[in-house]
């Protein structure tokens, strides 16, 4: 297993896992092409890939605003699962996070999403029952 820097010509390989995977919420124009690769510019070192033998073993996209850190998009193909893949695309945030002077990361996993849910409770990211979170899409278009 190789866990790389993510880069703009993995699209294809990243939007294939995603689509693939049940629970995984995406937007027409945030999780386009051009959409992933203007994230990419903005945040060129905090999004990692695993390989294996050519596959595509899971994804994490990752960004942050100079304050906070932000982990969108982390799936890890089925038979990847249990195996370490996810704990270390998260280590490899991580620590490209600390690098960059952040010191808390937050995320969202839909209520439904059981597996997603164990998983980050058991990396150690606990859920704020303090918060509501609320958003607004200001494009019509980013269904």
């Amino acid at each position: 297993m190789k866990i790389r820097l993510l880069t703009k010509t993995d699209y294809k390989k990243i939007f294939e896992l995603w689509s693939a995977t049940p629970g995984v919420g995406m937007r027409s124009l945030d999780d386009s092409e051009e959409g992933i690769r203007k994230f990419l510019d903005r945040n060129p070192g905090t999004s990692f890939i695993a390989e294996s033998d050519g596959v595509t073993a899971g994804v994490i996209l990752s960004g942050h605003d100079g304050r906070r850190g932000y982990i969108y998009h982390t799936v890890v193909r089925e038979e990847f699962r249990s195996k370490g893949t996810g704990h270390s695309l998260v280590q490899a945030v991580e620590k490209a996070m600390q690098q960059e002077g952040i010191n808390k990361l937050a995320l969202v996993v839909f209520a439904n999403n059981k597996i997603g849910n164990e998983f980050w409770e058991h990396t150690g990211y606990s859920t704020r029952e303090d918060l509501v979170y609320r958003n607004k899409s200001i494009n019509d278009g980013n269904v």
